[in-house]
């Protein structure tokens, strides 16, 4: 444990979930994992004791709604029909809840949806991104994200914007499905889960409206990946936004979560669930503007472009998938920087873009 780590409650303990099994980290809240096949192997998932009004009015339902999904493979659903098999009482799915768009998120909800006969519940902008970003046409990473990468100096290494290039349908190939249909989750809204009511945040910056939900009367905040407590969010631009400036955007959105009472236990998408969420933030907020000094340090040396700032900001060996986040990221404080007047930004005769202090 670091030394930022170890300002945090882990009021849980240590031990993890197994695949296909949970932990109950408050009464009718149980913790489970889910696997995913990159270098951040894991996903928590959550399950909230629910009662529900039956559409057909008759008597109220019982059961579970789900926070999370996992990616849409079948190791996935091997996980979740063990876990319905063994640790919900005999008690059905009532619905699915997904805080955001990204693969570990959304990528079983089709098949939770079908397989429940259930409503998935999603910010409207989440859910039409998703819907987007797994048609046939379109998804995350292929020619446009290369050939973006190359503008922002990758092009120095012909061999990862190829393989940049070649994630063809990488989206679609973790999310094969999504619901034909949502009721759709809005910033300051209220969900009725059991017997409490669930406030939900719409964060900016990670992804396009994430929904994390807070429950004042037991205290926990379902965290998504707005705040995490080992690792920090990833924050990219994308070839889709090319201007963007997701980064300002997030760093408010974690500042407005300060309204939430610091004792608060936080159920993070990945890592363990702690308490301090005020510290953790004071930590996140720390941490970008360190790489902020780090990126105006090296700006003011010589012109970069943000391949140029990766190893300035990460400072540990990445395979394809991680360089992909890292230019994202790269890029992000570069624009964050830019867009508040602190850098320039200048595209060259060979295309490619760089950021200095001075122009």
């Amino acid at each position: 444990m670091n030394a930022q780590e170890a300002q945090l409650d882990y009021c849980i303990g240590q031990a993890t979930p197994e695949p296909g099994h949970v932990i109950e980290v408050a009464p009718g809240v149980l913790w489970a994992r889910m696997q995913l096949p990159f270098a951040l192997n894991h996903i928590n998932v959550w399950l909230l004791r629910d009662v529900i009004e039956d559409d057909a009015g008759g008597p109220l339902r019982e059961g579970w709604t789900i926070v999370d999904c996992g990616i849409g493979n079948e190791a996935t659903h091997a996980s979740w029909e063990r876990i319905f098999a063994d640790a919900l009482g005999g008690l059905p799915v009532l619905r699915v809840i997904v805080t955001h768009m990204h693969p570990d998120h959304i990528g079983s909800a089709a098949w939770l949806c079908e397989r429940w006969n259930v409503r998935l519940w999603i910010s409207a902008t989440d859910y039409n991104v998703a819907r987007l970003a797994s048609s046939a046409s379109a998804g995350f990473g292929g020619p446009l994200s290369a050939a973006f990468m190359a503008r922002h100096g990758m092009a120095a290494d012909p061999a990862a914007v190829s393989e940049v290039g070649a994630r063809i349908n990488y989206y679609r190939n973790l999310v094969p499905s999504l619901p034909e249909s949502y009721r759709r989750l809005m910033d300051g809204g209220t969900v009725t889960i059991g017997d409490a009511s669930w406030t939900t945040h719409a964060g900016y910056g990670h992804a396009p409206e994430h929904m994390a939900l807070h429950c004042a009367e037991r205290g926990i905040l379902i965290s998504g990946d707005m705040v995490l407590p080992r690792i920090s969010t990833n924050v990219s631009v994308i070839d889709s936004e090319p201007e963007s400036d997701p980064l300002r955007l997030y760093l408010e959105s974690i500042e407005q979560m300060r309204a939430i009472p610091a004792g608060t236990l936080v159920l993070p998408s990945h890592g363990l669930p702690f308490k301090g969420l005020h510290t953790r933030i004071d930590q996140l907020q720390a941490h970008h503007a360190e790489r902020f000094a780090e990126v105006l340090e090296a700006c003011a040396k010589a012109p970069q472009t943000a391949f140029d700032l990766v190893p300035v900001l990460f400072k540990r060996p990445l395979d394809l998938h991680q360089m992909t986040f890292a230019m994202g990221e790269s890029i992000a404080h570069c624009h964050a920087l830019w867009l508040a007047g602190q850098l320039k930004r200048r595209v060259g005769q060979d295309k490619t873009v760089r950021f200095s202090v001075s122009g």
